[in-house]
């Protein structure tokens, strides 16, 4: 084959693999996959990414909302999950919020710290998006 090139067949599978790996695999794959497109699409930090002390915009849905109180102080905590970690949101001195709801989708602004290893954001100014459909 002298001097003459072959052209290169398109790589194969690209949209086959997908589809395989989307039947493969599990519904929490799945949605975490869901998620992260969502932050993605709405220009938010991945949670995984965010750091100690640094101000983030971050969008995912609620697992968890629990009333606890921190030093005789009603607390709401929530545990927004992204599809790469989860991060704990705190409302100082409120007992409930309206909307604020496990299935919910939020996206969230505020400056993160890192308590006991994982990241918090209080007080934080957020927004509340439509649930999710099942």
């Amino acid at each position: 084959m002298s001097g003459v090139t072959r052209a290169r067949r398109p790589e194969r599978g690209g949209r086959f693999r997908r589809f395989l790996e989307r039947i493969s695999s599990s519904e929490e794959e799945l949605r975490s996959a869901d998620l992260r497109r969502d932050a993605r699409s709405a220009g938010c930090t991945p949670i995984s990414a965010c750091a100690d002390r640094q101000i983030v915009r971050v969008a995912g849905t609620l697992r968890t909302v629990t009333l606890r109180p921190r030093a005789g102080v009603p607390t709401l905590e929530a545990e927004l999950f992204d599809g790469t970690a989860s991060l704990d949101i705190v409302w100082l001195g409120r007992r409930a919020i309206a909307g604020v709801e496990p299935g919910r989708k939020m996206i969230v602004w505020g400056r993160t710290t890192l308590q006991h290893g994982r990241p918090v954001i209080f007080n934080p100014t957020y927004e509340l998006r439509p649930f999710e459909e099942e």
